[in-house]
């Protein structure tokens, strides 16, 4: 097999915040644009923050998707959440959150009640990864993947192990359905431990630094809270910690369809936008309470 080239590292950019609740660098479509990440239309990173404590959760109340899956990974504090089906609950460290908006789903956010009492240090990543067209207006559907119940990969040595969330890992298949082939692992890796990653040549691969700092095919150092992006020219790259470290990393195959994007709504052509636009506005993804 051969290498996968690094293309560019991206360092942080200043951040905002989505709702009063999440502190946010945006890396997709920040530095990258959707069609060049496809399928991963959004990559929201809130690094360490800490929040003072507050009696009111502080997050996003009540707001539509529709055309798209949302990906929540909670590394530090915890998160209360419900949307329009009926689903929720609170996404502890370590669990994931995998909401598929498809056809239109409402959604909240907040900070969990007593979590939110006491605050504390809070780092969550949320990804978009979009769907393919025919499945675009498929029914709502959620996922609630707790820590204990995520494919987890031993590596040698005891250099620490390898969540899969979704896709596959040296032979071991993640606990998440998608839609279209996509890899999400978590590497947590000890001081030294250098582990090796497969995917498609065609496949979009990068890399989130989310604590630590490692060195990616002998070369470039990648440092923490950095975003690292891969050319499609070789199947194999290397990730070597050079302290403990957690290192997200994603590859999907490109859907390679047409992307209309407007706020909460990804779909493929403007006049699907619009009819995404008109549904919200007639009611029909359903009803929650603010």
């Amino acid at each position: 097999m051969s290498t996968k080239t690094l293309s560019r590292i991206t360092k942080p950019g200043t951040p905002h915040f989505v709702g009063d609740g999440f502190r946010v660098h945006n890396f997709i479509p920040g530095t990258s644009t959707m069609q060049e990440m496809d399928p991963f239309i959004m990559l929201d990173y809130n690094s360490k923050y800490t929040f003072a404590p507050s009696q009111i959760p502080r997050g996003v109340g009540v707001h539509p998707h529709k055309g798209f899956e949302t990906v929540t990974i909670a590394y530090k504090g915890k998160v209360e959440h419900g949307d329009s089906t009926g689903s929720g609950g609170v996404i502890h460290e370590g669990d994931v959150q995998w909401m598929t908006a498809a056809g239109g789903i409402l959604h909240k956010e907040f900070h969990e009640k007593e979590w939110s009492k006491k605050g504390g240090e809070f780092q969550m990543v949320q990804l978009w990864v979009n769907l393919p067209a025919k499945y675009k207006q498929s029914e709502p559907g959620y996922q609630n993947l707790a820590n204990a119940e995520i494919t987890k990969v031993a590596l040698p040595n005891d250099g620490g192990e390898v969540e899969v969330i979704a896709g596959e890992f040296d032979g071991h298949k993640g606990s998440a359905k998608t839609f279209s082939p996509v890899n999400l692992l978590n590497a947590k890796l000890k001081k030294g431990t250098k582990t090796a990653f497969s995917f498609p040549a065609e496949y979009t691969t990068a890399i989130l630094m989310i604590e630590g700092s490692a060195r990616v095919n002998d070369g470039d150092t990648v440092p923490a809270d950095n975003f690292a992006m891969f050319k499609r020219d070789g199947e194999t790259f290397t990730v070597e910690a050079l302290e403990d470290a957690v290192v997200l990393v994603l590859s999907g195959e490109p859907l390679r369809e047409p992307i209309a994007a407007h706020g909460p709504f990804v779909m493929n052509t403007r006049e699907e936008l619009i009819e995404a636009f008109d549904d919200f506005n007639k009611g029909k993804f359903g009803y929650l309470e603010d």
